[in-house]
């Protein structure tokens, strides 16, 4: 669980050298993520952005969203009005739904390549609030959507 997760993370870290390479293999939940960067984590990698995409599940602002969902066949609203990838720029949810109703494999990498680019915005979002002192209130921010 993350309540078992960090503390061990932080106790590691404090054998890292500093200026040396934080990597953390397999953690990719938003709120693990900026945990882990609050920590003094630099890298991850993880199979979870995919892994949701091919289920259906798109990471969006406000949480997970289902796309998949009946209550999505007749919205013309990108995936997350927030995000900026080519996917929510060219792509409705009522349009992503029905490709999955149809078995239509692109709906997968569709999805996919959203939560990528979701994820990596995000990643950028950190950076940038480390670099002008404001990461807490961003961590703040994605706890309070992402727990």
């Amino acid at each position: 669980t993350r309540a078992e997760m960090l503390p061990a993370l932080a106790a590691v870290l404090g054998y890292v050298a500093a200026g040396g390479l934080r990597y953390l293999m397999g953690v990719g939940d938003s709120a693990s993520l900026v945990e882990a960067v609050g920590l003094g984590v630099d890298q991850f990698d993880c199979v979870m952005q995919t892994r949701l995409g091919r289920h259906g599940t798109a990471l969006t602002s406000e949480g997970k969203l289902h796309v998949k969902a009946a209550r999505y066949a007749d919205d013309d609203g990108p995936i997350d009005a927030t995000c900026e990838c080519e996917v929510c720029a060219r792509h409705t949810r009522g349009y992503l739904r029905h490709l999955f109703q149809v078995g239509e494999p692109t709906a997968l990498r569709l999805v996919s390549m959203h939560n990528i680019a979701w994820t990596l915005q995000l990643m950028s979002r950190m950076r940038e609030a480390v670099a002008a002192g404001t990461f807490d209130t961003l961590r703040r921010e994605v706890l309070n959507v992402w727990g």
